[in-house]
């Protein structure tokens, strides 16, 4: 719930919350500590420099917190609560009921939760999703492939709104019925990358857009390993469907590691670049996965008995029963996950070209072939 000025509960108001991080020499993990040892916000601000040191500040801290803000400081945070209650930003506390329960559980929580959509009980049935930026075919495929799967078995997707995988992610949860979860490297009133203001909105209809970040706080290279946080605790577990050896994707499976989440990986093959970070987190000891199922089958025994009950595998399994005619047969065989063309089908078939371009449009009607520009094809 988003509390305005003047508004307080038990978990103190917005207000004070926001001023107490803006105290210098507060940063989010001393105003948690603050927050935890005082009960609220409020009680921090009303006690006396002797009181504060007394309970664990430093002179210098205590003293700055009695002093308080300067006009200039306070006039902005006015603004930025004037700007929360004007576009009607959900704002949640860590002390408050509706914070995130998982969330809560991990080393470094965000003390402040700003939200643009729906979170919803569901939710605690989560599963995040990342990987590179400039994914490949094969990479996008297999990523709503897991998406969608995972989706309709009523996990709620958590990716980053980045290019690439993070977007084919949150796309293909959607195209399931699915809920998905973005959480943004800036301010809750900022979308980026900017190109992806339409999807922004279709998630925010079906799910939820977060940040920790102030209001307008730009997309800094700083933030994001931070928010890659949130998108793993969040989460029962991650998968990464690709990524570079350096890539942010393996940041966030670090952090998912550390606060004791799985970590799923999609192997791939060993010389190209956007396989070399997944290759490696199964090396190091991720799950190795390549359908839906298959996290699946990891994360529901370890699920407590209600939302166990809420997953159901049957758009998970594989396709199965698919009866094709001898040529289509032939042309789906000799498809592959890496983009092939029709000269090459004809070659690996022996069939006429008519003949595989008939097949093809059997396969892409029973969504067993895809086409992509420069009429190349991938199997799916």
């Amino acid at each position: 719930m988003t509390r305005l000025v003047g508004h307080s509960s038990a978990a103190g108001s917005l207000e004070s919350w926001l001023k107490l991080g803006a105290i210098d020499g507060v940063g989010d993990h001393t105003l948690l500590a603050l927050v935890l040892e005082w009960k609220n916000p409020d009680a921090v601000f009303r006690a006396s420099i002797d009181e504060l040191v007394e309970r664990g500040c430093s002179m210098r801290l205590a003293a700055a917190i009695t002093r308080g803000l300067d006009r200039n400081v306070c006039q902005q945070i006015e603004r930025e609560l004037t700007t929360i209650e004007r576009q009607q930003i959900d704002v949640r506390t860590y002390l408050d009921e509706s914070y995130p329960a998982r969330l809560r559980m991990i080393p470094d929580p965000p003390p402040i939760l700003y939200i643009s959509g729906t979170l919803s009980e569901s939710d605690e049935l989560a599963m995040a999703v990342v990987g590179a930026r400039r994914a490949t075919a094969a990479g996008k495929l297999v990523t709503e492939e897991l998406a969608s799967g995972l989706a309709g078995a009523g996990f709620t997707i958590v990716s980053g709104l980045a290019r690439g995988v993070d977007a084919a992610a949150h796309r293909s949860a959607l195209a399931a019925g699915g809920r998905t979860i973005a959480v943004l490297g800036c301010g809750i009133n900022r979308t980026y990358p900017p190109e992806h203001e339409r999807l922004r909105h279709e998630i925010e209809a079906r799910g939820a857009v977060l940040s920790e970040l102030p209001l307008d706080a730009p997309p800094h290279g700083g933030h994001f390993p931070r928010r890659n946080r949130i998108i793993s605790g969040l989460s029962l577990g991650v998968v990464v469907t690709e990524a570079a050896i350096d890539s942010g994707s393996l940041i966030t499976a670090r952090f998912a590691a550390d606060q004791g989440r799985e970590v799923f990986a999609v192997p791939g093959f060993v010389k190209a670049e956007t396989s070399r970070g997944t290759n490696a987190l199964i090396k190091e000891g991720a799950a190795l996965i390549e359908r839906a199922q298959d996290v699946i089958d990891t994360i529901t025994p370890q699920l407590e008995p209600a939302l166990r009950a809420r997953v159901c595998g049957r758009s998970c399994e594989e396709k199965s029963g698919d009866h094709f005619g001898n040529q289509e047969q032939l042309v789906y065989d000799a498809l592959a996950y890496e983009p092939v063309t029709v000269d090459h089908l004809v070659a690996q078939t022996g069939l006429p070209v008519p003949s595989v371009m008939a097949s093809l449009l059997a396969l892409e009607l029973r969504q067993r072939a895809r086409q992509l520009p420069g009429q190349r094809y991938l199997k799916m």
